[in-house]
């Protein structure tokens, strides 16, 4: 592995650098949000910027990330961990593997469970939608579309516009915000629409 290469390419959605882990909350957020998207690789004793400090103490990050992993994520995590030496300093690679039991949730500051999915190099709140998604990808049952009238005014509005949020699809047929995101969630989940989430919205385009 790389890590001089990794650095230089900057962080991003599967790549999070750590100067040291201070916070199992924090840790535990990131860790989810990987296992909630494609996976991904913490490197620790990498500052923000790219420069690499090296971990002062490696029982006690990976102590650190193993309460994280156990304790501060459900369903528990398993994070798999590489030391790599880099001009005589240790970095500790965390490898966290996208999961086949999404969604995973992290315990909060303020003792709640929350879902995030990674955008870029940042761990997002996960939607209603984007959970259900989620919830459902695992299923091996299939979906069964039913294409109404709905579900073709909507495909035919982003033929137009090229893309459509809940508020607008609601407004566009008149209905209710449960039932716009059901037709959107199983469409997501068929592959005849995209998700995109974004730190400000979240909206839909035809796939």
């Amino acid at each position: 592995m790389n890590i001089k290469k990794l650095i230089f390419e900057g962080e991003g959605v599967t790549l999070d650098f750590k100067k040291t882990i201070t916070s199992c909350e924090k840790i535990a957020k990131t860790m989810v949000s990987f296992a909630n998207n494609k996976g991904g690789r913490l490197l620790i004793g990498v500052a923000d910027d790219g420069t690499i400090n090296g971990v002062k103490s490696e029982d006690e990050e990976r102590y650190m990330i193993l309460k994280a992993a156990q304790l501060f994520a459900k369903p528990a995590l398993e994070p798999v961990f590489e030391e790599i030496y880099v001009d005589d300093k240790l970095v500790l690679v965390v490898e966290i593997a996208e999961s086949n039991t999404k969604p995973h949730y992290s315990l909060a500051e303020d003792g709640k469970w929350w879902a995030y999915v990674r955008v870029k190099d940042k761990s997002v709140l996960a939607s209603k939608i984007v959970l259900d998604v989620l919830k459902r990808s695992g299923d091996n049952q299939g979906i069964l579309i039913e294409y109404s009238a709905k579900e073709k005014a909507l495909m035919e509005y982003l033929g137009k516009t090229n893309r459509i949020n809940v508020q607008e699809y609601c407004k566009l047929l008149n209905l209710s915000r449960r039932s716009a995101q059901r037709i959107l969630v199983n469409l997501v989940l068929s592959g005849v629409i995209r998700v995109h989430t974004t730190e400000k919205e979240e909206y839909y385009t035809a796939a």
